[in-house]
């Protein structure tokens, strides 16, 4: 699998603290990549210093074969970028809200609308476009927001705990789309406290103040700690 993202002894840190240590890993193209851990871990602080997003302390960063440095704008077309935190706007409809981020990529309104439908279309998007978005249920706000990380047609995609407060039923419709997305060739970076989701991961990384301690397959980790589920495995490997 060709290599994507290459990271190398990346370390974050915020005054004394160290929030990301020393870690280095990579991910292939068309992957679906686990980040898991507990709060606090780390996850948040590595995706966005790989998104750019904040500063690193050391370490290198390659999307694509070339080094993350202080200028961004070429990263900006590669990667989406959905957050933790709903960035939608919840009194405006998701109509305008998908306009509103497309504006961000400086896309016209009729190349945007075009854009919005194919992905509306894409993952069959059941809500009303011109409903506010504070009255959408969790899952359809969901897949409003990954439509707007979508928008530009990256290559990379970020999720962080995407499916975090939706419904059971809508998690399945969402990692759905995510293992479509990767079919298609995209990558697709996330972070899940859903071990059962985990599942779904070509490989994990498992992080623990800051640093990683265990990257492999779910299968492998299972087979290696003699485990029948991720759950079980973890907390093997966290109080060995």
């Amino acid at each position: 699998m060709d290599k994507i993202i290459e990271i190398k002894n990346l370390t974050v840190k915020f005054g004394s603290f160290t929030a990301v240590d020393d870690i280095s890993f990579s991910v292939g193209k068309g992957e679906i990549f686990g980040f898991l851990g507990a709060n606090g871990a780390g996850k948040t602080t590595a995706i966005r210093a790989i998104c750019g997003l904040i500063n690193t302390n050391s370490g290198t960063i390659s999307i694509g074969g070339r080094i993350l440095g202080t200028d961004i704008t070429w990263l900006k077309k590669r990667i989406g970028y959905m957050s933790q935190k709903s960035t939608l706007y919840q009194d405006l409809t998701a109509r305008e809200n998908i306009l509103f981020s497309a504006s961000l990529y400086n896309m016209d309104k009729k190349e945007a609308l075009i854009r919005m439908k194919e992905l509306f279309e894409y993952v069959q998007f059941d809500g009303d476009e011109n409903e506010i978005v504070k009255n959408l249920s969790g899952g359809t706000k969901q897949t409003v927001s990954l439509c707007a990380c979508l928008l530009h047609n990256p290559d990379i995609i970020f999720l962080d705990e995407p499916t975090a407060g939706i419904s059971p039923v809508s998690r399945v419709s969402f990692w759905n789309l995510i293992k479509k997305l990767a079919q298609e060739g995209k990558t697709v970076f996330v972070t899940t406290h859903y071990m059962e989701e985990a599942e779904y991961c070509f490989r994990i990384a498992l992080m623990q103040f800051g640093k990683i301690i265990v990257l492999d397959s779910p299968q492998n980790i299972k087979r290696k700690t003699k485990c029948d589920n991720l759950d079980d495995a973890f907390v093997e490997i966290m109080n060995s």
